[in-house]
């Protein structure tokens, strides 16, 4: 059935395309035939999917959200990813081929971890390198080694899970074991420049010696306690090379030689430099350079390490400081597991690496437990601990999506849909439920959505719990209010089984669109390899398909409901009452017939009793003619004006009637009333009719966009501001993006005001310290290719920020102790050669432990086949002129270093891989088996003054450099640490960025040019989304925001949102009828309303985000967020309409005479009725043009009264009348004259027309060129259409009474106004009441 509402005539491609393609086929109209037929067929197939969908919206509504929820359970599987190197590492890049290598070489958990106390003064810039500072620096450090935590039934302290530096086993095993309870786990502190740095190393328990002795390292002096050992034990023969490693490694005399803070400690011992004079040490003086751990040698502490804030004096000495720094060193997991996997403590708990780092992690967690406690108790200065497990929970929390803000920020959504579909004085088309459910319905495709994405594997991040579940829940909900928009606005002629289907056909094209261009743009930009994009893109496009999927065909199901609802006359969200207006009535009363014996005789002129019913409906119009040559003629229909709706029923006389019944009766025996006006006049207009005439509640959203905005957008000086604005608004844009950085402090992600968030600030302020490694790689020739490292290593003296130790050199790498060691055999060799206690053949007794190693050592030759030659003592040297270990004997080497100088090993850092094993060569052994070739190493440097992204690019541009250079010469190498896991992304992210956007914007404008055949159409959306992107990205500058992944993440997304924004009104412009402006404000009028209301509901959840503890979510979420929708509200209303009124692409369908609207289409012909067709068998007939079933109410039996099959319906085709009158008076010219009670009296009279509206009354001026006076001689016209529908009820004696209870009547059952196939909204239900044998009047 043809659509005869004006959209039809004005939107026709947007209501039926197929009805444009019949135009632009006849002659009629031209247009853009590609996008018709394209729209015809999206159309046709949208239209038969709302049918099916009303036809079992029950099913598919239980269906659909039981699939949904159902699916919600794959969540379960969610896996949230807070592994930097996991998420923001380019796939298949350098760097996590670099991280993958060195994971599979190393394995998981190796190295150590770190433990920081920072202490700083509360007033800030004091001088905190103080005594008393000192001192609660060393108590704050205690405290560490006091903490013991109970898992799996065991306890464990922090001797337990420290990090040990290791001697070389002995063959005596009092001597093992002393030294194994000895070694004092490491500190990093500037405690140790002075004697009171010894009372962390302990031993917590005390290690007794013979002669009952105890050993702490307070007082304890290596060298002497060695002297005391030869004489107490001189049958112990390892003390020489015990006393050799000792002095090797730079253990001396311990701390015993160091200043006391306070000279007057009872235990400060004799040898301390300031026991005697009792004189406090020059703190700053002492830190000058750093300071050494108890093996002097290996254990050098930068000065940057330890002491920060420091200024110095003209000679170069601290004067002042404003922080100190301890570093507690703890096993890695890997390390934890290896140390205790063999010992009799664990054998019982089934041992895993698991479990070693589940003890660390909560040994770390007590740790800043235990420091917090401790500086609360302080009042002058702040202690601070921190930890790798605290930053890794801080990231968790951060990553976890908040329940209950989402849960509040969907609450004021429900809230917002509800209220602003509501229509608070018409509860039948209200439709708040229809905003509730769909809300509902779109957060349930959310969440399946996202566990969808959780059981094919994609991982979460903080981007997907802190941004998905609103802005997906915004644009579903954009969709929701177009569709719910577009149900409240259909035209009353079609029937109700197709007006879902009709909802989808003109809506859901524009849904269809923006999901498209939605998904391919996200599924396109999930080919950038940046693995937090990647997911953050693949969950995007799959949330837009399970939103696509849910509005398309569950939402439907919900119109459906309420429409059927709506045609039961319920009330909105109380569906089990009925509105008052759907009883109203035409109540036809009967009159019982003369009671004469002279009845019988006109038995032959008795005709059937017959109730007509008479039903008008009239519209006016009026036309004004041109005042001046070249104006055109206006017509005007005034919405305002109410229509004027007359029903009339009858019973016209019979011959009986007419002899017998007096004149009176005659004349009473038909009536007529307005169907729609008040009930009783007398009791004045109703409470709902009062509160219709009110402005307040009629205001919508559409007709501000049509009286108001739209007119005023139309303006030429409106549209010249609106473009000098964007213009500015653009310009600024572009500035703020050059002021946009790259990086993310950490401190932006921790809560302002805690413990966590202080010590990162005072971490970033005073120790911008960082370690970096140089690894090298297998396939590589180290015994040949020594040379070249030590190139290597050179090459970062170029490198400013590497720190250099206090003689001005790099920091030495386990080359150069392998080197340096074998230098000292060398010498040690070459004294007993000299002294003839070494010979070719072998060596005396004479000899020393040094020189009989370097000799087992020259002798080797590296050859599997002849592994030994003692000849080489006289050619060859384990290190030549030029620095070189002797290249074929180098494996061999480098296995006794290993097992021999442990010390200078562990200081080396270099995770030799694979480890040489473990050896100590027998007194008469000769031959030293080989390592195995190397396939990792790492030379370690130190970074420091790095605090912007800008410093770390740099530093990682030249290192990166470095690595290129010799990579080019052979030598495999790449740099290590976390500065390049964390900021080596921001060199490539602006360019990933970049890219993702371009793709995006590309994919838009493909999906838009072929759905829409518009090239034109699509430039423009694509211009848009670049305008919009733009603007939040300077924005993002001017307001301070970093560019990391998380805002480029935003910007992405601020594509798919901007989309919702533009692309419902550029649609709703092309498919609209006449000039530009014209479709501009009409494409305002039908979607300004559905785009507000789904930002302003999107807004409303991500308030939520302002309360939140994170500062970074508040400024990184809710002030970008909100500046999106702001954004996008303020481009897609205001400069987008402006731009199509200027430059627009042309209308899909344009009449021939560029008419304003097509031609109104010549009404089908009325099809015959059946005439006499039974009462009872209508009850279940559908008239084709109305939806409406018969059987809704079915007859009523009432007092005894009863239908018979005899009683039929005559409905009788409708008639139109067309009046035209010409006037040069206004009537209301004439009614201003009229007193009020004239008005009242005619009005009572009969039936009055509403009084047309001229042109010049429709203007809201007031000057008095628009009065009706100013013009009284401009013609005119006012055209009147009256249609009548008569319909009429046959009594063939069928309805018979109860003759023992007369006076009793029968009432008809309700008939549907649409039952008749009168089509006016004003037209209410009415019933006819007649009785057999009866004259009938109203």
């Amino acid at each position: 059935m043809a659509d005869t509402n004006d959209d039809l005539l004005t939107r026709t491609s947007w209501c039926n395309a197929r009805h444009a393609q019949k135009e632009i086929k006849r002659g009629r109209a031209h247009g853009n035939k590609a996008a018709l037929w394209l729209r015809v067929r999206i159309q046709s197939c949208l239209f038969q999917i709302g049918c099916s969908v009303h036809l079992h919206y029950g099913k598919v509504l239980i269906m659909g959200m039981l699939i949904l929820a159902c699916l919600v359970v794959g969540l379960k599987f969610a896996v949230v990813e807070t592994n930097v190197e996991k998420l923001w590492v380019e796939v298949g890049g350098r760097l996590e081929k670099e991280l993958e290598y060195t994971t599979q070489t190393l394995g998981v958990g190796e190295g150590s971890t770190n433990q920081i106390l920072i202490q700083t003064p509360v007033q800030k810039g004091s001088n905190i390198l103080t005594q008393e500072s000192l001192a609660i620096h060393l108590q704050s450090a205690l405290v560490a080694t006091l903490i013991e935590i109970d898992m799996y039934g065991l306890t464990w302290t922090f001797e337990d899970v420290c990090f040990k530096a290791t001697l070389p086993s002995y063959e005596d095993p009092f001597l093992s074991s002393m030294l194994e309870h000895i070694l004092p786990c490491m500190f990093i502190t500037p405690l140790d420049c002075f004697w009171d740095g010894a009372k962390l190393l302990g031993p917590k328990t005390p290690v007794y010696i013979p002669g009952g002795k105890s050993l702490k390292w307070t007082d304890l002096d290596p060298l002497a306690l060695v002297d005391e050992l030869k004489e107490e034990i001189n049958y112990l023969t390892d003390f020489d090379s015990l006393v050799e490693v000792l002095t090797d490694a730079g253990i001396n005399h311990g701390y015993q030689t160091k200043p006391c803070l306070n000279p007057e400690d009872p235990e400060c011992p004799d040898k301390a430099p300031n026991k005697l004079t009792g004189q406090v040490p020059n703190i700053g003086e002492e830190l000058t350079g750093g300071c050494a751990g108890f093996a002097g040698k290996y254990m050098e502490w930068p000065e940057e390490l330890i002491v920060g804030g420091v200024q110095k004096n003209g000679s170069g000495y601290i004067e002042s400081g404003e922080a100190l720094q301890t570093i507690v060193q703890l096993r890695g997991e890997q390390n934890m597991y290896q140390e205790w996997k063999s010992q009799l403590k664990v054998s019982e708990i089934d041992w895993t690496q698991d479990k070693a780092k589940a003890i660390l992690e909560e040994w770390q967690r007590k740790f800043t437990e235990a420091v917090a406690e401790h500086n609360s108790n302080l009042s002058r200065h702040n202690v601070l601990g921190f930890t790798d497990t605290a930053l890794n929970d801080l990231l968790d929390e951060f990553s976890q999506t908040s329940i209950p803000r989402v849960a509040a920020g969907y609450v004021i959504m429900l809230i917002y849909a509800c209220i602003t579909m509501m229509k608070f004085c018409d509860g039948v088309q209200s439709q708040g439920g229809v905003g509730l459910g769909g809300v509902i319905l779109v957060a349930l495709s959310v969440v399946a959505g996202l566990a969808v994405c959780a059981m094919i594997g994609i991982q979460f991040n903080a981007s997907t719990t802190q941004v998905l579940p609103f802005l997906a829940l915004g644009i579903g909900v954009d969709d929701m209010f177009l569709l719910s928009h577009s149900s409240s606005s259909l035209p009353p002629n079609i029937p109700v089984a197709h007006q879902t289907g009709e909802i989808l056909r003109r809506s859901g094209v524009s849904v269809l669109l923006t999901s498209l261009n939605n998904m391919c743009a996200f599924f396109i930009a999930a080919i950038i390899p940046i693995p937090a994009l990647r997911q953050l893109s693949l969950q995007f496009a799959i949330i837009v398909v399970f939103n696509f999927i849910a509005v398309i065909f569950v939402f439907p199901a919900i119109l459906a409901l309420d429409i059927e609802r709506r045609e039961a006359k319920r009330i909105d969200l109380f569906c089990c009452f009925t509105s008052s207006s759907a009883n109203r009535v035409i109540d036809v009363e009967p009159r019982d017939l003369i009671d004469s014996p002279q009845l019988g005789r006109f038995t032959r002129y008795r005709q059937d009793p017959r109730t007509q019913v008479t039903l008008q409906s009239t519209v006016q119009a009026v036309t004004q003619m041109p005042s001046r040559p070249g104006d055109h003629c206006v017509t005007i229909v005034d919405s305002s004006l109410p229509f004027t709706t007359v029903g009339r029923a009858e019973t016209p006389p019979t011959p009986l009637s007419r002899t017998m019944t007096p004149q009176s009766t005659v004349s009473s025996a038909s009536s007529t009333r307005p169907l729609t006006g008040l009930e009783n006049e007398d009791e004045g207009p109703s409470l709902r009719h009062q509160c219709a005439t009110v402005k307040f509640w009629n205001w919508t959203f559409a007709s501000f966009a049509k009286t108001y905005y739209g007119p005023f957008l139309q303006k030429m000086p409106v549209k010249i501001c609106v473009l000098i604005f964007f213009t500015g608004l653009l310009g600024v844009s572009v500035f703020g993006i050059t002021q946009m950085k790259d990086g993310l402090d950490i401190t932006d992600i921790v809560p302002k005001g805690t413990e966590e968030y202080e010590f990162l600030d005072s971490q970033m302020n005073y120790f911008s310290f960082y370690n970096m490694y140089g690894v090298t790689q297998e396939d590589y020739d180290y015994p040949n290719g020594q040379k070249l490292l030590h190139e290597y290593h050179d090459a970062f003296r170029e490198v400013d920020e590497v720190i250099r130790t206090s003689d001005g050199e790099l920091p030495m790498f386990w080359l150069q102790y392998f080197r340096d060691w074998l230098l000292d055999l060398q010498d040690a060799f070459d004294g007993d050669w000299a002294a003839g206690a070494i010979t070719e053949e072998g060596w005396f007794t004479n000899a020393t432990e040094s020189g009989v190693l370097a000799y087992k050592l020259i002798i080797q030759t590296g050859d599997t086949v002849n592994p030994i030659d003692k000849t080489q003592v006289h050619s060859v040297r384990l290190v030549n002129g030029e620095g070189i270990v002797y290249p074929r004997a180098f494996y061999n080497y480098l296995t006794i270093w290993w097992n021999y100088d442990t010390l200078s090993t562990a200081a080396s850092q270099a995770q030799l891989h694979p480890e040489p094993h473990a050896y100590i060569i027998p007194e008469d052994e000769l031959l030293i088996p080989k390592s195995q070739a190397m396939n990792f190493t790492q030379l370690p440097f130190y970074l420091n003054n790095l605090r912007d992204t800008e410093d770390f690019i740099d530093v990682i541009k030249s290192v990166r450099n470095i690595s290129s250079f010799f990579n080019s010469r052979g030598l495999p190498t790449y740099p290590r640490g976390i500065p390049f896991t964390f900021w080596e992304q921001y060199i490539s992210l602006r360019f990933y960025l970049m890219l993702t956007l371009l793709s995006v914007f590309g994919a838009c404008f493909l999906v838009n040019m072929i759905i829409l055949a518009n090239p034109w159409a699509a430039l423009i959306e694509v211009f848009m989304l670049v305008m919009m992107t733009v603007e939040l990205f300077g924005f993002m500058g001017l307001i301070g925001i970093k560019l990391s992944a998380i805002p480029a993440v935003t910007l992405i997304f601020s594509v798919g949102t901007g989309v919702e924004f533009t692309l419902h009104i550029i649609l709703g412009f092309i498919t609209s009828i006449g000039d530009r402006n014209r479709r501009m404000c009409m494409a305002l009028e039908h979607m300004f309303a559905p785009v507000l209301d789904g930002a302003l509901s999107t807004l409303l959840g991500v308030v939520m985000l302002s309360g939140s503890e994170f500062e970074f979510i508040v400024r990184y979420f809710f002030y970008v967020f909100s500046a999106l929708i702001f954004i996008g509200i303020l481009n897609g209303v205001v400069l987008l309409p402006v731009l199509l009124s200027l430059i627009g692409p042309p209308a899909e369908v344009q009449p021939i005479n560029n008419a304003d609207r097509l031609s109104t289409p010549t009404p089908d012909p009325t099809p015959p009725l059946d005439r006499g067709l039974p009462m009872h068998s209508m009850r279940r007939h559908r008239y084709a043009d109305s939806g409406s079933d018969l059987s809704s109410e079915g007859y009523h039996h009432r007092h005894h009264v009863y239908p018979t099959s005899h009683q039929h319906i005559e409905i009788h085709p409708p008639e139109f009348v067309v009046e035209t009158l010409t006037c040069h008076t206004p009537p209301r010219e004439k009614l201003k004259r009229m007193s009020r009670r004239q008005r009242s009296r005619r009005s009572r009279k009969q039936p009055r027309l509403p009084e047309p509206r001229l042109p010049h009354q429709l203007s809201s001026s007031s000057t008095p060129s628009s009065s009706p006076h100013s013009s009284p001689s401009i013609p005119r016209h006012v055209t009147t259409v009256t249609a009548t529908a008569r319909v009429s009820i046959v009594h063939q004696g069928a309805c018979g009474v109860d003759k023992g209870e007369p006076g009793h009547s029968f009432k008809s059952h309700r008939r549907r106004d649409d039952m008749f196939g009168l089509k006016n909204p004003a037209l209410q239900e009415h019933s006819v009441h007649c009785e057999p044998g009866s004259d009938t009047s109203v």
